[in-house]
């Protein structure tokens, strides 16, 4: 469905990720209409070419034309919308996400939506540290992954056109995981990471330290600036996963500090050969 470029685009939500959604498919020359809260994210994006169209209120048209739904939210606003407005998708449309959770997420709207409307779960791994479709771009997807996971309940047909959704927008990796697997990746990949971050920017509060740090201590906690209502939303809603995780990594940071205690020099070199070995498997190609 998605290659045919006469099927109408809705993004509900045109922040950083809808606004590069946006650009990213108006290039192939889709009609994209928006639903966002602020109306000076509208007016942007329409005098930027971004959409064509777009509203702050629940437009029934804009609603029941889109052939597909791209649901920019966080998870509890995106529930609350598919319980409140289903009603107004158009039969045979096809609605995904962008969430970094998805087992909490998935089953829950596929076992309330319409049976004539399908929900295509998809995790965008792309991001920037500012927020705002002002400062959105496609370019954020490229180098980066993009993850499907479908249930049973989903066709090969939307499997097919979430994946190549992806593709289009210029995500480097394409792949699928099933729910529980996406969020035990993310869980280790995505959210332990920011609670590392977060952790070394609250552990010591000593004064002007900043003007003493290298680009090493800015690289680690490049993250660290944190959209706290939404990750703080993510962390719970995949507590198990992170907090399996986190156990993990203490388990290996106590390790490293008991070697230090016991100055075991060889220990020690060992862990930061493996380190290094593994980290070569991260670098992009």
């Amino acid at each position: 469905m998605i290659v045919d470029v006469s099927k109408k685009v809705l993004i509900v939500g045109l922040g950083l990720l809808g606004g590069s959604y946006a650009r990213g498919l108006k290039r192939f020359g889709f009609h994209i209409s928006a639903i966002t809260k602020e109306q000076s994210s509208i007016d942007y994006a329409i005098n930027e070419g971004i959409i064509d169209e777009g509203t702050t209120e629940l437009d029934e048209r804009i609603i029941g034309e889109a052939d597909l739904v791209i649901f920019a939210l966080y998870p509890h606003v995106f529930i609350e919308w598919i319980e409140q407005n289903q009603h107004l998708l158009k039969s045979g449309s096809i609605i995904t996400d962008v969430t970094g959770v998805k087992g909490s997420i998935v089953y829950k709207i596929q076992d309330m939506l319409r049976s004539d409307v399908e929900f295509i779960a998809a995790h965008p791994m792309a991001g920037r540290e500012v927020s705002g479709v002002e400062n959105s771009t496609e370019r954020i997807f490229q180098g980066a992954n993009y993850i499907v996971t479908p249930t049973p309940k989903n066709t090969p047909e939307t499997i097919n056109t979430c994946l190549e959704l992806g593709r289009l927008l210029g995500f480097s990796n394409v792949t699928t995981l099933s729910p529980e697997e996406h969020d035990e990746m993310i869980g280790f990949l995505s959210q332990l990471t920011h609670c590392i971050a977060i952790t070394l920017m609250t552990c010591n509060n000593k004064e002007n330290m900043e003007k003493f740090t290298g680009d090493s201590f800015r690289d680690l906690t490049r993250i660290a600036r944190i959209n706290d209502l939404m990750w703080s939303e993510l962390f719970v809603a995949n507590k198990d996963a992170l907090l399996e995780q986190m156990d993990m990594f203490i388990k290996k940071f106590n390790e490293l500090k008991s070697m230090l205690e016991a100055e075991d020099i060889d220990g020690m070199r060992k862990m930061m050969r493996h380190s290094t070995e593994r980290r070569a498997l991260f670098d992009k190609k």
